[in-house]
């Protein structure tokens, strides 16, 4: 069950983060509404009530989306008139008391004192005279209506991530390794007298080795593959609704009977 809670400020931006604080709080920001949406110039002509029936600024009408009885919808209206901020917040039971905490925190204005104020300067607000011209008392029969909505909430989420892993890889690989080696050995022969024999030589004798180079190429192994599939289910909504009756006792000598919307 689900309750609509209203509060009006004085300026702007307390109302704004009245709304933050809420949403914050855990309140759906679809839930919470505020009124007038954007600044509009505000009445100075405090002799009568707002002109439900111009309703120029649109507050009348904006008014008609909530199940306001009527004193408080001209009361709302001549408050937004004045310039005031509405908030509404359409909470479950539960949140109401922690939604209520908030508002009061932010600075919410007293409307009963000011529609008490208001009086006394001449506005009349709403009047109901309880009966028509012809004498004719009249009670307005009121039911509720249960209109079912949807929205879409969190069901859960699945996250993949990707990282890297290294891990140790050992190869075995021949390398081949030079060596260069000066010997001397003693000889006993006779050397041929020439040109040669007396000249400056030089042998320069390289050693070559063989070392390991590494390369690496990545090859994709496996893919992972993320999707989502959709069904549909029925489900069955209970709540209650309500509804006044009135019950007739006719002491004209007719038996009583019980009338109902």
């Amino acid at each position: 069950m689900t309750q609509t809670i209203t509060a009006f400020f004085d300026k702007r931006s307390d109302a704004a983060a009245a709304v933050e604080q809420l949403v914050q709080s855990g309140l759906n920001r679809a839930d919470i509404r505020i009124l007038p949406e954007r600044d509009i110039a505000t009445s100075t002509n405090y002799d009568g009530a707002y002109d439900v029936n111009r309703d120029e600024k649109g507050f009348w009408a904006s008014l008609s989306d909530f199940f306001f009885p009527e004193d408080d919808r001209y009361t709302y209206a001549e408050a937004l008139n004045r310039g005031s901020i509405m908030v509404t917040a359409t909470v479950e039971q539960n949140d109401a008391a922690k939604a209520i905490d908030i508002l009061e925190e932010l600075g919410t204005v007293n409307l009963n004192e000011r529609e008490t104020s208001w009086r006394k300067e001449g506005w009349q607000g709403y009047e109901n005279t309880g009966g028509s011209e012809k004498g004719d008392a009249i009670i307005p029969l009121v039911e509720e209506e249960l209109t079912i909505g949807k929205r879409q909430v969190r069901d859960g989420h699945v996250k993949v991530r990707s990282y890297v892993v290294e891990s140790p890889v050992s190869e075995q690989v021949n390398l081949r390794r030079e060596r260069v080696h000066v010997e001397r050995r003693p000889v006993d022969r006779a050397a041929v007298v020439g040109e040669d024999a007396f000249r400056e030589r030089t042998i320069d004798a390289q050693a070559i080795s063989e070392e390991a180079i590494v390369t690496k190429t990545a090859r994709i192994r496996e893919e992972v593959v993320v999707s989502k599939e959709t069904d549909m289910r029925i489900e069955t909504v209970t709540d209650t609704v309500r509804r006044t009756d009135v019950e007739v006792e006719d002491h004209t000598g007719h038996k009583a009977r019980r009338q109902s919307r």
